[in-house]
């Protein structure tokens, strides 16, 4: 077995897109409308399948908000320099709602971002 994608429902499938490219740096992969189901998607990643895990962005025709819950917890990625992605987010005008700096406890170096529907992205420091 293996990670394929995690679906995320969006508000605004074009807003949430140009999050993921333009301030993530992201790749629209591919994108499916199904209007007799009243839905669109968009696959967004820094690869494909099966080398790589996607976002599949979920747009169901007139729903602009979801209640997030209290399950969801984030989505991590990976990056070279926690420190230089915030100031490139915000530059993009992405929110970021923890600056880098070490993990509580830790020497990790972590941030985190929130995307345009509320999503929590963790951008984890990784030298490998």
């Amino acid at each position: 077995m293996r990670l394929l994608h995690t679906m995320l429902r969006v508000g605004n499938l074009q807003r949430s897109i140009d999050f993921y490219t333009k301030v993530l740096g992201m790749t629209l992969l591919r994108t499916t409308d199904r209007p007799e189901q009243k839905y669109s998607l968009a696959f967004v990643g820094y690869g494909s399948n099966p080398d790589h895990a996607e976002i599949e962005l979920t747009y169901n025709y007139g729903t602009e908000s979801y209640d997030m819950g209290s399950a969801y917890g984030h989505i991590a990625l990976g990056v070279p320099d926690a420190y230089a992605a915030c100031e490139k987010i915000k530059a993009n005008g992405g929110n970021v709602t923890r600056e880098a700096g070490p993990v509580k406890g830790g020497n990790t170096v972590i941030a985190f971002v929130t995307d345009p529907d509320g999503y929590k992205i963790e951008l984890i420091e990784r030298t490998e």
